[in-house]
């Protein structure tokens, strides 16, 4: 038995995709759990922020931590509005200089579909992992997270910001033809861009994950709604876990959420 405070699973590069999730007496490697019955039971919440057992209202946060934490300001979100370059804050500004002025990547991802994004740098591959895209390609690196996000602006009229989750966790996607693709993005990014574009460096990533098989049908798990589950673990893809009858879990959207998990073979 295992018992812990939900956060999105950490993962690790391999062929396929390490998973692990961190409970109270330890990491509970999930690829070891693939084929066995998992029985999760919902025991409370806890806020990822204060620590204090209140209810979640978003992202892992109470609602007072929510509206006043750095780390889920707008910019999070929409990078775009990010202003530590200028010298502004937010909510914190030594904290919001910490995460915006470093480097970060504007990249195409295919999950469902193709989608743009951004990141920082340090995060690559595992903002694609998380995402559950199985290919993914660099645009170009720029040295805070504004500029990615004014790129991100531009390509959003042509390009979807968004992942169709039902799509992915059936592992349903369209095919891409990277160079055209490519080439087209780079076209449409702003003048202020241009001198960070290395098309030369171009690179596709392939990411495989631990799956033994897809669902047909989509039957989300919400555990505030449903305290205790019990399926046979399918797979596991972006932040989640798939189930032998349909059932899909995102751990990531319960994080902050308190369960017992049980191990049957």
């Amino acid at each position: 038995m295992f018992e812990g405070t939900l956060k999105k699973m950490t993962t690790e590069q391999n062929d396929p995709i390490n998973y692990f999730m961190d409970m109270k007496a330890g990491f509970l490697h999930m690829n070891q759990c693939l084929g066995k019955t998992l029985s999760i039971t919902h025991t409370g919440s806890q806020c990822l922020n204060c620590f204090k057992e209140l209810p979640i209202f978003r992202q892992g946060y109470c609602k007072s931590c929510f509206f006043e934490s750095p780390a889920v300001g707008d910019w999070v979100m929409r990078p775009e509005l990010s202003t530590a370059h200028l010298g502004k804050a937010d909510r914190d500004l030594e904290y919001e200089s910490k995460m915006q002025l470093q480097p970060h990547i504007l990249y195409l991802a295919l999950s469902s579909h193709l989608k743009v994004g951004v990141t920082r740098k340090s995060q690559i591959p595992t903002r694609w992992i998380d995402q559950g895209a199985h290919e993914a390609m660099v645009l170009l690196e720029v040295p805070n997270r504004y500029l990615a996000g004014i790129g991100e602006v531009a390509l959003k009229e042509h390009f979807s910001d968004k992942t169709n989750w039902r799509k992915m966790v059936q592992n349903e996607s369209e095919p891409i033809f990277w160079e055209e693709v490519f080439n087209k993005a780079l076209d449409l990014l702003p003048k202020e861009l241009k001198p960070y574009m290395k098309p030369e460096e171009r690179h596709l990533q392939k990411i495989a994950f631990p799956v033994l098989s897809y669902p047909t049908k989509v039957n989300s798990l919400n555990l505030t709604k449903t305290p205790f589950f019990e399926g046979k673990l399918m797979g596991i893809r972006g932040q989640y876990l798939l189930f032998d009858d349909q059932t899909v879990f995102n751990v990531r959207s319960n994080e902050g959420q308190q369960i017992t998990l049980r191990l049957t073979d």
